[in-house]
């Protein structure tokens, strides 16, 4: 039972972001997911029992994705250097291989996170304050400069998911018609020599 489940679940999720994505939260439709996850209608009703509830579903996965990637990395017992050479170059690979994911967090919450707004207060929130020890943690060693360690974390988030949410310029501003691995390995020392300038 469990197996089948889990499975149907993420065929719902990975296609519910793909239609969200595209059409927004008022221009995607149940229907529109079924066809893309090729199951009935009635199956996502089984699990999600309304358009909302699927939306803010697709929402929280994104964030427990990156949040494993911070609880991976982002541990005061590594040291900086290490930790966020490997932090930034996943959270990368994530925005290469997920930009619908990324971008539609970022259509949510540039539209006032409407359906999220509770999750990131009375979860998100706490749920980073590790994070922010941490880097308070590095800032006192020297390893990373010194700072606001919430204003890194966003700064942290902010490039890494550019590459996503503002692809078609990016593109652009490069010449491309799309962005290959070396594009990605660019951006990924750029953004580490920046925030390990004054560090080790």
């Amino acid at each position: 039972m469990g197996a089948p489940r889990e499975i149907a679940i993420v065929t719902i999720l990975e296609a519910a972001q793909k239609i969200f994505s595209e059409h927004g939260f008022s221009g995607a439709s149940i229907a529109a997911v079924a066809r893309e996850a090729g199951i009935p209608k009635a199956n996502i009703h089984y699990y999600f029992s309304t358009k909302e509830v699927l939306y803010q579903e697709v929402l929280r996965r994104t964030v427990q994705e990156w949040l494993g990637e911070c609880e991976t990395w982002l541990r005061p017992e590594q040291p900086a250097a290490h930790a966020l050479r490997h932090y930034v170059r996943s959270k990368l690979a994530f925005s290469r291989a997920n930009p619908h994911a990324s971008r539609l967090f970022a259509h949510e919450v540039i539209g006032g996170a409407r359906y999220l707004h509770d999750y990131l207060s009375t979860t998100l929130r706490p749920a980073v304050q590790p994070f922010s020890r941490t880097f308070e943690i590095w800032m006192e060693r020297g390893e990373i400069p010194q700072g606001d360690p919430m204003h890194f974390l966003f700064c942290l988030w902010a490039m890494t998911q550019w590459y996503a949410d503002m692809q078609p310029q990016v593109t652009a501003l490069l010449g491309k018609e799309c962005l290959a691995e070396q594009d990605f390995d660019d951006a990924a020392e750029t953004i580490i020599s920046l925030v390990l300038r004054s560090g080790h």
